[in-house]
């Protein structure tokens, strides 16, 4: 079979990152012990250049291979979004493998295969494709979670999010089977052409739906659907729960709206009150069930289930019915800047909770973090600043994040639902600000002073210095990325 140069070259950033992965996994069982770090520099090397390949299609909507894949300025977004993650995940694990002992180069080539996945995820126009995607992230995520071989916990959170992930993805193939069953197609364009016909009175198309968005909302991590999250956060490797927590959530969340609004969206009506119902529910289970956490790590864990539900927002805001396109390409650019701007805090959160060793073990528990100023002024100063941030308090990003999310959701007339965010975003103050508390308001005792410490290597301090400077500066200056997001917002009809 002969492939179109044309197409080949508009999937050239996938093959070379698929094809650099190969080429690591070759690689590393004859590259010494003390040279694998050249492995993961190879890696952001392919990163940077796939950056440079990328940013090239910005501004164009090209379609390829049969309309099975499109490049389009909505596309280009997340894929830099994501290469950017993946690239501080890399830094930050270069120094947190060889403190955790599990120094193996092929981590970095499972990093590049979730990463492919989510391309193929953010460009896929095709119910397949996008499901393709979705198998090679999670696949080698399942993998990721259990690196720490020798943990039980990290086994355990491998085991679960395998079966449940797998279980997950049984239900997504269903829906597409039976979408593909009633409309003969699964192009997204295609599937819009019939369901529009038919609408939501036929049941199969109602099961359909219901099934895609069952599956989209295990990915994002949605409540109901939320179950995996906590366990699996709190046993995978802290370098791999915080790319879960932020590649995952973002590629997931942008291939199900692209679903959602080209398949799906001339019904929006019929589904938009499910989703505004998931959304609801998901931020305040998130923000409550994080309140009684005592572990750092599963404390985010439900941190990052709330954030999927202010995320939700923008989708809600895109399909709600009666607004204006405006208003609803708003809701889609708010959720595009929402996640851009959590992706900053989230990963210096869990670079710290990496680099606090308690011995010969990760400080994970909040109680690790006590007088953490009195030890190491620099380090709680960066804690708190994303903790601020998580807490959506000016002037950092995160408080520049939900000001859209809920300007958007005002000017679709919801306002109520923004007053329902910032309550639940005023008590989500509590447990963010505890850690604060314990780090600059209590005495550590002999024993944390003795055996408690920050890890830190010139990656690392990288990989904060990137952060911090994200949550910071886009606080202050949001207007280019705001700009960017406005310009990639995908078109509503």
């Amino acid at each position: 079979m002969m492939l179109p140069l044309a197409d080949l070259l508009l999937i050239l950033p996938e093959m070379l990152i698929v094809g650099m992965a190969c080429l690591i996994l070759v690689l590393d069982p004859i590259t010494p012990a003390h040279k694998k770090d050249f492995l993961a520099w190879m890696s952001l090397g392919i990163l940077v250049v796939c950056s440079v390949v990328t940013a090239g299609g910005f501004g164009e909507r090209v379609m390829a291979f049969s309309d099975l894949v499109v490049v389009d300025s909505y596309a280009v977004f997340w894929k830099m979004l994501l290469y950017l993650v993946s690239g501080l995940t890399i830094l930050l694990s270069m120094g947190y493998l060889k403190e955790e002992k599990i120094q193996l180069a092929e981590y970095y080539a499972f990093v590049l295969l979730a990463l492919t996945g989510m391309m193929v995820m953010v460009s896929g126009a095709d119910l397949l494709t996008i499901y393709l995607g979705i198998e090679l992230m999670s696949i080698t995520l399942y993998i990721m979670a259990g690196f720490k071989r020798f943990e039980l916990r990290s086994i355990e959170s491998s085991a679960k999010y395998f079966v449940l992930g797998a279980f997950s993805s049984g239900i997504l193939l269903y829906g597409i089977s039976i979408i593909f069953g009633v409309t003969g197609s699964t192009r997204l364009v295609e599937i819009a052409a019939v369901v529009n016909g038919r609408g939501i009175d036929d049941p199969l198309v109602f099961i359909a739906l219901m099934l895609l968005i069952v599956g989209f909302g295990f990915k994002v991590a949605a409540v109901p659907f939320h179950m995996w999250t906590p366990d699996v956060y709190e046993g995978a490797p802290t370098s791999v729960t915080a790319f879960m927590a932020v590649a995952s959530k973002a590629a997931s969340f942008a291939a199900f709206l692209r679903v959602l609004l080209e398949a799906f969206g001339g019904i929006k009506p019929d589904w938009n009150l499910l989703i505004l119902g998931i959304c609801i529910i998901t931020v305040a289970l998130g923000n409550l069930v994080a309140i009684v956490q005592t572990n750092v790590k599963r404390m985010l864990a439900y941190s990052s289930i709330a954030h999927a539900g202010y995320a939700l927002i923008g989708v809600v805001v895109a399909g709600w019915s009666g607004t204006e396109s405006a208003v609803s390409a708003q809701g889609v650019s708010s959720l595009m800047l929402y996640l851009a701007i959590y992706s900053f805090m989230t990963i210096g959160a869990f670079s710290m909770v990496a680099i606090l060793r308690k011995g010969g073990l990760e400080g994970e528990e909040i109680e690790d973090f006590t007088g953490l100023a009195k030890r190491h002024k620099g380090g709680a100063f960066l804690m708190l600043v994303f903790m601020v941030s998580l807490a959506g308090i000016p002037p950092t990003a995160g408080f520049i994040g939900k000001l859209y999310l809920f300007m958007a959701a005002v000017n679709a007339g919801l306002a109520w639902l923004a007053i329902i965010g910032l309550i639940f975003a005023a008590i989500s103050a509590f447990f963010y600000l505890r850690i604060v508390m314990v780090m600059y308001m209590r005495e550590p005792s002999s024993e944390q002073e003795l055996h408690t410490r920050l890890v830190l290597s010139p990656q690392v301090s990288f990989v904060l210095a990137c952060a911090v400077a994200g949550v910071v500066l886009l606080g202050i200056f949001p207007g280019p990325l705001v700009s960017v997001a406005d310009l990639s917002s995908l078109p509503i009809k």
